[in-house]
């Protein structure tokens, strides 16, 4: 059915090119976009010169002799509240012949058109464009989906993300949406003084998180190097050089599963700011996010799974431990054995392999029992250092990290904490993470030594803050699966 639709499509290029009329001109005359007509449309409906426009076709209809076609150019109308869109009307006594009979012929719906015309009012106040002249922009050789059903397969919304997206008005705005967000975040930061730093996206160690890399070789220096999994080495190493406050908002690639929640190419906001600590980041953290909602969406609170989140009120703050004693059911969570969280972990169906570490058994709960529960905007504090092993740990019990994750409709948005910055203890635990590498961790990292001799330099205490920015369009954009706001998610080949 499809080559056929090609085959008769081909063929219309072929009347259009015999007809002296070129399917894919290197140039087009457009003197306004859509919204623009749509916003001024008293106006230039008196203009006396013609006006012309461009867009893609939407729709053609055939009434009594005459066509009216439904164009849109890209652009967004505020009076629409969404794409904007125009009737064009085509009438064979204005346009001549030659020119009805080939849109007739040779046009379909998809075909990018430059119209030439003159604006008026329908009989129902339908605002249109009557066409003295057209001519062919761009010739589409498959169709549109159908316009009321569109793409209903999941995988094939997200493998064809260009049809989704012009199908789907609720998709496009949702990747405007991301936008803002990101932009409404460069602001905040920017104003709070926080400079934009970009830094290497090829490493010569996978460092700054857990997490299993991708390794690629460069040819002229013959060695490996891996994609990075988070920035922060580098960042830190900005402190180091004496930058007060800096961010880099970019890509990060991590070599693991994919699920609701997770793609093995993500968005990733981390900054850092000498001097501070998580308890600083903590209130800036609470800040931004109520600046973010109110200038997102005129209000104080969001609609997530349907439950109604209100970033209004201070943000709650709970333990670790006391999470997991209050959803797990863990009463001796601080003092449970490592047999403890592993028959607990078997209860729940969580799998537990040989290298995994008490703590990160325990994180493991945490993750699949009680972070679902969490809705309101918590922050959960006083982590187990060896989740964190660049983390600085309390003076009085070096057994915990002073970091914090925020939680906000059962999604880990923000992970932070007091910087390590002690180059000593962070070569020791540098050498404890080789090892848990050595027995099967692959989420283990090496020790960076390049790092260890710019922090001998001395590294100044800091507060540092990473962001998901995935989860945090998925939380704004009301989704529950990740590949919903990422324009092309990793998808296995068909």
């Amino acid at each position: 059915m499809l080559e056929e639709i090609r085959k008769t499509r081909i063929e219309k290029l072929k009347k259009l090119k015999e007809a002296g009329m070129e399917p894919y001109p290197i140039s087009c005359k457009r003197d306004f976009y859509l919204a623009e007509v749509l916003a001024d449309f008293s106006k230039l409906s008196k203009r006396k010169t013609p006006l012309n426009l461009v867009g893609r076709l939407l729709a053609i209809r055939e009434h009594g002799g005459s066509l009216f076609c439904d164009f849109a150019d890209g652009s967004t109308s505020l009076t629409a509240g969404g794409p904007a869109k125009l009737q064009a009307y085509l009438k064979k006594d204005i346009i001549g012949e030659k020119l009805f009979s080939l849109f007739k012929e040779a046009v379909d719906v998809g075909d990018f058109l430059e119209f030439q015309g003159k604006l008026f009012l329908t009989k129902k106040k339908e605002k249109t464009i009557e066409i003295k002249e057209w001519r062919m922009l761009a010739k589409s050789l498959r169709p549109l989906p159908e316009k009321w059903h569109g793409l209903q397969d999941i995988e094939e919304r997200f493998r064809k993300r260009y049809l989704d997206i012009l199908m789907n008005k609720e998709v496009r705005e949702r990747f405007f949406l991301r936008s803002k967000i990101i932009s409404e975040l460069r602001k905040f930061l920017e104003k709070e003084g926080f400079v934009e730093a970009e830094t290497p996206i090829l490493q010569p160690l996978a460092g700054g998180a857990a997490a299993q890399p991708f390794i690629t070789h460069h040819n002229a220096l013959v060695i490996d190097l891996y994609l990075r999994i988070a920035p922060e080495l580098y960042l830190k190493r900005l402190l180091i050089a004496g930058l007060p406050k800096v961010y880099e908002l970019g890509r990060n690639f991590r070599n693991e599963g994919i699920d609701a929640f997770h793609n093995p190419e993500f968005t990733l906001l981390e900054f850092y700011e000498a001097y501070s600590n998580a308890g600083n980041q903590r209130d800036f953290i609470e800040k931004m996010f109520r600046a973010l909602v109110k200038n997102l969406f005129k209000r104080t609170f969001i609609e997530y799974n349907g439950d109604k989140i209100d970033f209004s009120k201070e943000f709650k703050v709970i333990s670790f431990f006391e999470v997991l004693k209050r959803f797990a059911l863990l009463v001796n969570a601080e003092t449970a054995s490592e047999e403890d969280f592993k028959l607990k972990a078997k209860q729940f169906g969580i799998e537990v392999s040989a290298s995994d570490s008490k703590e990160k058994i325990a994180d493991n709960i945490f993750k699949k029992i009680c972070r679902p529960k969490i809705i309101q905007p918590t922050f959960i504090v006083d982590y187990p250092a060896g989740l964190l092993p660049l983390a600085k740990s309390f003076e009085k019990n070096k057994e915990m990290a002073d970091a914090f994750q925020l939680v906000v409709g059962g999604l880990e948005l923000v992970k932070g904490f007091s910087e390590l910055n002690n180059p000593l203890e962070q070569k020791e635990r540098f050498l404890r993470q080789e090892e848990a590498w050595a027995k099967g961790d692959l989420e283990a990292g090496e020790s960076d030594d390049d790092f260890l001799e710019a922090m001998e330099y001395g590294m100044p205490p800091a507060g540092g803050v990473g962001i998901g920015l995935d989860r945090l369009a998925m939380l704004f954009a009301n989704v529950k699966n990740i590949k919903e706001v990422i324009l092309f998610p990793t998808m296995k080949p068909k």
